[in-house]
């Protein structure tokens, strides 16, 4: 259990958490929305600083990163909880469990080096649940890999306030941020938030010099408008972003959403013919 940075105490003994556009208002022994940021006598402290409940060696082509040092491989890590609430999560059983629910390790950052070294992997990707509620953990960790020559690769759906993303930027290597739709509706009912802080993520990470790459779950019925992927497509032209590999990913039936069929593959396909024609460099399907 560690102390946040990004809170602002109230009068009344809540707090209000200052990590994400949700900014929930936290009463005395409650959590967030993302279930790991407490209020413990008007302070917010992170229940899985140093606890991550997943760890494993993956190529780094998983995340997916496909022009970031290809071939090489990652240590990945995850502590429980998220600040969405998608409806299709695949890894529900820990993005949205109690940090008491999930067993986990006792990895503080520099054991977490450590063992990055040990197994000869050159960088550390933050993953599988939403990174950015354990920021801070992320940040400490993040400072002392690039002291030891490792990358940091953030994999996220980049739902965060710009205070604390500045802070975390001067040691982010990469990133893969989950576009999820280019509709706030849609945000709105499948995800629990909205997509404008989510392009603003993007756009900090471009202005950074983060190597970007950009995965759309497309969801049958939901998110497959070619309309709105033409749309999205057309702003990541707009704002420099041609370059950056876009990953169109196949659904299939998970958590809350198992009523629905996979994804048809020439569906995928036309999503990405319409990226093409948009002008978008690099487009991959996964999940095929």
């Amino acid at each position: 259990m560690s102390t946040t940075r990004y809170y602002q105490q109230l009068d009344d003994g809540r707090v209000e958490c200052g990590v994400c556009p949700h900014h929930c208002i936290i009463a005395e022994g409650k959590t967030g929305l993302c279930g790991s940021r407490r209020n413990r006598q008007g302070e917010l402290v992170s229940e899985v600083y140093g606890r991550p409940c997943a760890l494993a060696i993956d190529p780094i082509e998983k995340k997916p990163l496909y022009h970031f040092h290809p071939g090489t491989t990652c240590l990945s890590l995850a502590c429980t909880g998220c600040n969405f609430r998608c409806l299709n999560c695949q890894n529900h059983d820990i993005s949205q469990a109690k940090p008491e629910e999930v067993p986990s390790y006792e990895l503080q950052p520099e054991a977490l080096i450590e063992l990055c070294l040990k197994h000869h992997c050159p960088g550390i990707a933050y993953t599988y649940t939403e990174p950015l509620t354990y920021i801070e953990y992320i940040i400490d960790t993040a400072r002392l890999a690039h002291e030891a020559g490792l990358w940091n690769i953030l994999v996220s759906a980049g739902y965060v306030c710009q205070e604390p993303l500045a802070d975390l930027l001067p040691y982010l290597d990469a990133a893969n941020i989950d576009l999820k739709s280019f509709s706030d509706d849609i945000y709105q009912r499948v995800s629990g938030g909205h997509l404008e802080p989510v392009l603003q993520t993007i756009l900090a990470m471009r202005d950074a010099g983060v190597w970007i790459e950009l995965t759309n779950l497309v969801i049958p019925g939901v998110n497959d408008d070619r309309k709105m992927i033409g749309r999205m497509c057309q702003w990541l032209m707009d704002n420099g972003l041609s370059e950056a590999p876009l990953h169109f990913s196949r659904f299939f039936p998970r958590y809350k959403m198992s009523q629905l069929e996979p994804t048809p593959v020439a569906t995928l396909k036309e999503a990405k013919r319409v990226a093409q024609e948009a002008g978008i460099r690099h487009v991959y399907l996964g999940n095929v």
